[in-house]
């Protein structure tokens, strides 16, 4: 299954680079959500392939909106085609192709691809995670004062009256705070030691499924802001390399 989602999540990417920093169709699906036709190539590449070859299998899709319910639901499929597509849109090279597969309302495998970079960052449930095939675990900072932090700005942000709050109590608290506009490669770097934590309102299941299962395969921790139990269908989520977790959850709470 892993083999099967990287090659798919490669050739997934090469769609986008062939399309990338050119003139192609963006549509609204919100005030300041947009989809690409990039998006839908992807999307229906992927779902395609996951039909050939696991014809039997759910497939949760950001642009389908909701599952396709396929034999008896014990395997799901979750994708973002493109996550990061306001990046995308403006040339600007920050996106991936992330793709993860459910077992039992388990995530198992997990692929997140960065076609600008070639990165391929994998892991299976109990069996470590990767950076193109190389053994990867999360960072050692140990002090929230020392840590470079990453943060994303959900699409309703003048709703969430606690996420100013969040953000100057961070910046103030870390190093310093990033806001690179996809989650899933967010997720990746808190994985490989590149950034120590996430935290993030308002994402989807297909934004966070790959990403936590990277997170904890890398030795990192995954939780609400309150530290119980993480699931991907009810955000918000934290993210980090379990060292300075309590010290974000102190922000959070």
């Amino acid at each position: 299954m892993l083999n099967f989602a990287i090659e798919t999540a490669r050739q997934a990417g090469n769609i986008l680079l062939e399309k990338f920093d050119k003139k192609i169709a963006i549509s609204k699906k919100g005030e300041i959500d947009l989809v690409t036709e990039a998006d839908l190539a992807s999307e229906k590449f992927i779902i395609d392939r996951i039909k050939t070859q696991h014809p039997l299998h759910s497939i949760l899709a950001e642009e389908s909106g909701e599952a396709v319910l396929i034999g008896d639901g014990k395997w799901k499929w979750i994708i973002d085609p493109l996550d990061g597509t306001t990046n995308y849109a403006h040339g600007y090279p920050c996106f991936c192709v992330t793709i993860a597969l459910e077992y039992r309302e388990e995530i198992v495998v997990a692929v997140t691809y960065d076609p600008t970079r070639d990165e391929v960052f994998s892991a299976e449930k109990d069996g470590g995670a990767s950076l193109n095939n190389k053994n990867i675990s999360v960072s050692d900072t140990d002090d929230i004062g020392d840590a470079l932090l990453v943060t994303g700005f959900p699409y309703d942000i003048s709703q969430r009256e606690n996420f100013a709050r969040h953000f100057e109590k961070m910046l103030l608290r870390s190093r310093a705070v990033r806001r690179d506009g996809s989650a899933a490669i967010d997720l990746a770097y808190v994985a490989c030691g590149r950034f120590d934590g996430f935290w993030e309102e308002g994402l989807n299941p297909w934004d966070m499924a790959a990403g936590v299962l990277l997170v904890e395969e890398a030795g990192g921790r995954v939780s609400y802001y309150d530290g119980s139990k993480f699931s991907i269908y009810k955000p918000p989520l934290c993210a980090s390399n379990g060292r300075i977790h309590n010290e974000m959850l102190q922000v959070l709470r």
